[in-house]
């Protein structure tokens, strides 16, 4: 729910939140976990404010969470402990350390408070961000009813949709030790493809490699074997949001995929924002679900709901943009190639959790699960090149003069988020970066 801690005219004493272009204002407060960069290696979990990072571990340390009503939260913030700690708890409790966060970092926070506080308050350019837990499985799902549509028009263009589509959320199980954070290159995969229908497969380097647009969410509390999680009750499961990039070898994928879906072409690399920017973050920028046709279905009972139809989606601006190694020689900055949005998913955020578990799967906390490629109805929208190039046959055009029709050795893919609203704060994700380097 929207509440006090939304508050569009709150400013921190940390001048930099107050920035109106800053994603981590005081009315966003996402966690993070971090190294002390060239210390001691000490870290642990932090919340993002304007361009620092708070030490929430040294605050509890110091008795900032000594109260009767965080005592839950305060044991779970041991040196070294994983954000993951904080996904079990419940809402009540989560929402009071946000607000006790809100409080100490407000500019009315008394001086004594503040200073005890600051202690504890590092730029965040001098630590190192991680992947914010361990996360066991990793679950990516299909549901751009935009980007499947494009997808399936290169190889189907009579029948683009399969039957199933509007019918049944479809992911696939994904590869959870390749998940690195933000700013890890990612080499250039080799697999088997076909380049020539009429000659044998080969085994090379990928000579189609692509990014996806993404968002992921973080399991919070799980399920136990056998049980379902309905969708009325799915968002109490999911604890807060991520940016995604599905590095996919178009080639590789496009001839194992047949008959058992994505494997070699999509596990070698998958990129996370370190930032979990939780749902009672997100509240102000909560849009109804996607509106279907005259002529799609309805979803089937079980991913039916009143609440999830009026406010299951979620309004998130996403961009995509490229640097190759030419611009960066050159000083250009990097090209903006598509923005896109969360809220046209065709399936929302609850229904993929509750699809998920519908079979008595147990989602564990720390899970991840992703949306698959975000696109939009306009070319501008398309979440990855496939779409964007139509396959290779329209390469897009960069500032510096070059083509690209898939990414080349050496490009820096950029991924941004963010939710604006008039009444509200902007709030963002940060950034998921990844430079492609030549493969071994």
């Amino acid at each position: 729910m929207i509440n006090s801690t939304h508050d569009s005219t709150m400013n921190s004493w940390v001048g930099s939140a107050n920035h109106p272009e800053t994603d981590f204002p005081i009315q966003n407060l996402p966690y993070v976990y971090f190294d002390r960069s060239g210390a001691d290696g000490d870290g642990g979990i932090g919340v993002l404010i304007g361009d620092a990072v708070l030490d929430l571990t040294r605050c509890r340390e110091d008795g900032l969470f000594a109260s009767e009503e965080l005592g839950d939260v305060a044991w779970t913030l041991q040196k070294g402990a994983a954000v993951s700690n904080l996904f079990d708890l419940d809402q009540e409790t989560l929402s009071a350390f946000r607000r006790r966060l809100v409080a100490l970092l407000r500019d009315d926070c008394d001086e004594p408070t503040r200073k005890i506080v600051e202690r504890n308050l590092i730029s965040a350019s001098d630590v190192r961000f991680d992947i914010p837990c361990e996360i066991g499985d990793y679950t990516d799902f299909y549901c751009s009813i935009f980007h499947a549509t494009n997808v399936g028009t290169l190889f189907r263009p009579d029948n683009p949709l399969l039957p199933n589509y509007s019918w049944v959320p479809i992911g696939y199980h994904g590869r959870a030790s390749s998940i690195v954070v933000s700013g890890t290159d990612v080499v250039r995969p080799r697999g088997q493809g076909r380049p020539d229908p009429e000659a044998p497969p080969v085994f090379g380097p990928s000579r189609r490699l692509d990014y996806e647009m993404e968002v992921g969410f973080y399991v919070g509390k799980g399920n136990d074997l056998g049980e379902t999680i309905p969708i009325g009750n799915a968002e109490e499961h999911i604890f807060g949001l991520c940016l995604v990039n599905d590095w996919s070898a178009r080639d590789v994928q496009g001839w194992e995929y047949q008959p058992l879906g994505p494997f070699l072409g999509k596990s070698f690399a998958t990129s996370i924002s370190p930032a979990v920017v939780t749902m009672e973050a997100l509240a102000p920028f909560r849009v109804p679900a996607f509106e279907r046709s005259e002529d799609q279905p309805g979803p089937l009972p079980y991913l039916s709901h009143d609440e999830n139809e009026e406010s299951g989606g979620i309004d998130i601006k996403l961009d995509v943009l490229i640097s190759s190694q030419k611009m960066r020689n050159e000083g250009i900055g990097p090209h903006l190639v598509s923005r896109s949005n969360l809220k046209d998913l065709y399936w929302t955020i609850g229904q993929m959790l509750t699809h998920h578990a519908s079979n008595g799967c147990n989602l564990q906390t720390g899970d991840l699960i992703a949306t698959g490629t975000v696109s939009g109805k306009d070319k501008s929208e398309r979440g990855c090149l496939l779409e964007m190039t139509f396959g290779g046959k329209e390469p897009i055009e960069l500032p510096s003069g070059e083509e690209r029709k898939f990414l080349e050795d050496f490009d820096e893919v950029i991924l941004r988020g963010f939710c604006k609203r008039d009444g509200f704060r902007r709030i963002g994700f940060g950034e998921c970066r990844g430079v492609v380097l030549p493969a071994k």
